[in-house]
């Protein structure tokens, strides 16, 4: 069978009626970035699916405009933190507390580029999410995030300057990991680190998820380079929606002024030391200290000062000297660089997805192609993996995974598009 086939079945064996999970056992519900992306890959065969996975994620926003993380239809007593551990949220469905990087306004934008219909019936739904994160979200112009969970990269290293000065909920409650069952602990984040994320949790419940409060008064409170540049790509996507569909001069006006903000606020996550957009914590102003897979992020928002963006260039071609597979997901120089825990170092599919896209639109093909064909080798090698070992190119963590399926059926998808054997 060939792997374009088993891509497609690994996305209909993982259907669960409208919407997709990302892989059975260790992930049993929609996941927000993970649905867009896996609209993206059954775009390729079925469009009318494709569209049922974006509709279907938008049925879960709040009434404040914030789209969650996770969206429970259920309570799997195989996943933790389940619909209980958080509580009563205000949307219509169950969900998390928290949001994820909003890649949706530029994959809708993708795949509405015929389909003005379709593009209309989810635009308000996106620019209320694009607002919330621009009022829920920003502290002195900088978006900011108030949990690890919400950049997409749980236990990247990044984190650990915020996490350093959090304290345990003294009367965190007790509960009982699940994700270890599933895995090998010792690639999972460890237990001083989940019990720091339940504790954010905790606090979120404890104020009605009150998304400003959370933002201005919880525990944690860090810029991620992750949500800033997808955020910044996607508030680009959203106004040339807007402007194809004639919205108002004022919505227009609103966007612009988004990412105008957006681009002044780069320059906060530059860490000239290192030459990189790092995270950063927004209280102690305290930089991270390594090279990560967001990093070059900055070419998929076209974002960044001609010097940033050569200095960035330089740490992709240092660390393609490191490694066999592009792109780590931390930096492999770093004394706590691991290529096999989670988000200390494997390679993520659709990191290289967007890494790729934007090093090619900005004048870089050979390195994007690069990142593109190291993560096809790994798939080739491995199947269809939550993320792969960089020096070896073996899956990680979780097998049979959407969005590792789509991004291979997107790329040769296009590779048919183009013509090319």
């Amino acid at each position: 069978m060939s792997l374009t086939q088993t891509a497609i079945d690994t996305l209909v064996k993982n259907d669960r009626g409208g919407f997709t999970i990302p892989t059975a056992g260790l992930y049993p519900y929609q996941w927000n970035w993970d649905s867009a992306f896996i609209a993206l890959g059954i775009a390729t065969y079925d469009m009318d699916r494709a569209w049922a996975e974006i509709t279907s994620l938008l049925d879960g926003q709040w009434p404040d405009g914030m789209i969650p993380s996770i969206i429970f239809r259920s309570d799997d007593p195989a996943y933790f933190p389940g619909p209980s551990r958080w509580g009563s949220t205000p949307g219509d469905i169950p969900s998390t507390g928290v949001s994820q990087p909003p890649v949706l306004a530029t994959i809708v934008r993708q795949l509405t580029e015929d389909a003005p219909t379709r593009r209309a019936q989810v635009f308000d739904q996106i620019f209320a999410w694009h607002k919330w994160y621009h009022e829920a979200r920003t502290v002195d112009g900088i978006v900011a995030t108030v949990h690890p969970w919400e950049t997409g990269r749980d236990n990247c290293p990044e984190w650990n300057i915020g996490l350093d000065q959090m304290n345990i909920a003294p009367d965190l409650a007790p509960y009982t990991r699940m994700d270890n069952k599933h895995v090998n602990p010792q690639y999972r984040p460890t237990q001083e680190q989940y019990d720091k994320y339940l504790t954010i949790v905790q606090f979120g419940d404890s104020i009605g998820w009150d998304q400003r409060r959370l933002t201005d008064e919880g525990p944690f409170l860090m810029a991620d380079p992750n949500i800033h540049f997808v955020l910044l790509r996607a508030d680009k996507d959203l106004l040339a929606m807007a402007q194809r569909l004639g919205k108002a001069a004022a919505v227009q006006d609103e966007i612009k002024g988004w990412i105008a903000k957006g681009e002044a606020a780069t320059d906060y996550l530059w860490n000239d030391d290192l030459g990189a957009f790092t995270a950063r914590d927004i209280r102690s102003g305290v930089f991270s200290s390594g090279f990560s897979n967001c990093s070059a992020l900055c070419f998929y928002a076209d974002a960044g000062t001609p010097e940033q963006r050569a200095r960035v260039l330089d740490n992709l071609r240092r660390i393609s000297g490191a490694v066999e597979f592009m792109l780590p997901s931390w930096d492999p120089d770093a004394a706590d660089f691991e290529p096999q825990r989670y988000w200390c170092g494997p390679v993520w599919p659709q990191m290289n997805y967007m890494t790729a896209l934007g090093l090619t639109e900005q004048g870089e093909p050979e390195l994007g192609q690069q990142i593109r064909d190291d993560l096809c080798r790994a798939i080739e090698k491995s199947g269809f993996w939550e993320c792969f070992n960089p020096l070896t190119g073996d899956g990680c963590v979780g097998a049979n995974f959407s969005w590792t399926a789509a991004v291979w059926l997107s790329w040769q998808h296009e590779t048919k598009l183009e013509g090319v054997a």
